[in-house]
């Protein structure tokens, strides 16, 4: 345990010298103060559309973050030669996979509080009222999501040579989850025949980052969250299948020869 948190701690630095969260930071404060600042027609609404779209930057800034943050470990590592030192300490791969997940995990849910935290303040300024708890499990079900999505990056750094492929393909898929994998059971049933139940295969294998992504619309709304049993239960799967990213990647990476 020690080692994986060392190991974490490092990414954890290495994400403050880097520039991606103070970008986030940055691009958060500037959304949610343009959201208290608007005023058009003394029309109340226009404080939810602005929320809406705070919070569709917010998860495109996130994807991008975790996404790009968690494929170039492995290869900065191979690419600095700093990996052969590092595992003859020793540290086991596996290790060095669980420290380098929850490092950038970590530093995505650092940045995704913030957000989050100027979002309720600017909105309760706004709205005169602030629903804590609905902030809370939309947090909760967003940095769950990302859970997987940086354990997806980190099984394609295993599998791709470079860091941009690696990244473009796990930036398509997290996308398209996001906005089709909900449509699939329909078109599922419009198909006959053996794309059909592929279809429905494809619908139940997939990661539903899609169930954190809708949660968003309780918040515009002001409709009530979902009980503890079914948010608890979205990150107990992407719990789950962050787990089985992580152990594919070390199935794959723990007889792969290192080259110099």
């Amino acid at each position: 345990m020690n080692t994986i948190h060392a190991i974490a701690i490092v990414v954890l630095k290495e994400m403050i010298r880097r520039k991606d969260f103070y970008v986030l930071f940055i691009l958060t404060a500037l959304i949610t103060l343009l959201m208290g600042s608007i005023n058009i027609f003394n029309d109340a609404s226009i404080a939810g559309y602005l929320k809406e779209l705070a919070l569709l930057l917010v998860w495109i800034s996130s994807l991008v973050m975790a996404i790009t943050t968690t494929a170039r470990q492995l290869h900065a590592e191979k690419e600095l030669r700093t990996i052969f030192p590092l595992l003859a300490k020793p540290v086991s791969r596996a290790q060095l996979l669980l420290g380098k997940f929850a490092g950038c995990w970590i530093a995505c849910g650092v940045s995704l509080f913030v957000f989050y935290l100027f979002l309720g303040i600017v909105a309760a300024s706004r709205e005169h009222s602030l629903d804590v708890g609905a902030y809370t499990v939309a947090f909760l079900l967003h940095w769950g999501a990302l859970a997987v999505v940086v354990a997806m990056a980190l099984l394609g750094s295993v599998v791709f040579a470079a860091p941009s492929s690696n990244g473009t393909i796990c930036f398509i898929v997290a996308v398209g989850i996001l906005v089709l994998a909900r449509h699939l059971n329909t078109v599922a049933l419009q198909m006959d025949g053996v794309m059909g139940k592929i279809t429905y295969a494809i619908y139940y294998l997939l990661p539903r980052l899609d169930w954190a992504f809708s949660v968003r619309q309780f918040l515009i709304f002001h409709d009530p969250m979902p009980g503890f049993a079914v948010w608890a239960q979205a990150l107990l799967f992407y719990g789950s299948y962050s787990a089985l990213l992580i152990l594919a990647a070390w199935l794959l990476f723990r007889r792969r020869a290192l080259t110099t």
